[in-house]
């Protein structure tokens, strides 16, 4: 596994960013960057689980292991879901994929650390420099 980094700027205050991430309209709007139809299903509080689905119900199980409104969100992803079933043991178990916000007079950089198992690398560089894109437009343009 690799740990993969991301970083934008964005002309936006934190807690907009924040909304941009995480506001479930807003959420599968740049999570169509890895796979139409993406979305979650969670509480959203720090402790809780969380299920990262695409459109056929399969995907991720993992836990928000750090949440600080505005500033950062940290999962661990704990294994897969298939036919919705929940499978521990994967080549992403204990992955970690963290978004830290940094604000400085309304401008918020926004830095994404991800592991990402080796056969996918490629295609998370790509589809998550579309993602945060997509996240700096919305949070923009609001």
């Amino acid at each position: 596994m690799k740990k993969l980094h991301f970083e934008t700027e964005i002309n936006s205050p934190a807690q907009k960013v924040w909304q941009a991430l995480w506001e479930d309209k807003n959420y599968r709007l740049w999570t169509a960057a890895f796979e139409a139809g993406s979305h979650a299903e969670s509480d959203w509080k720090e402790g809780s689980s969380i299920k990262f689905l695409g459109p056929s119900g399969d995907g991720m199980y993992s836990v928000i292991e750090k949440k600080i409104e505005n500033k950062q969100m940290t999962f661990r992803h704990l294994g897969s879901i298939k036919d919705g079933k929940q499978i521990p043991e994967t080549d992403w178990t204990n992955s970690i994929e963290e978004y830290i916000l940094e604000e400085n007079n309304g401008t918020t950089n926004l830095k994404v650390s991800v592991d990402v198992v080796e056969s996918y690398i490629d295609i998370f560089k790509e589809s998550f420099k579309k993602a945060l894109q997509i996240v700096k437009e919305i949070s923009e343009n609001k």
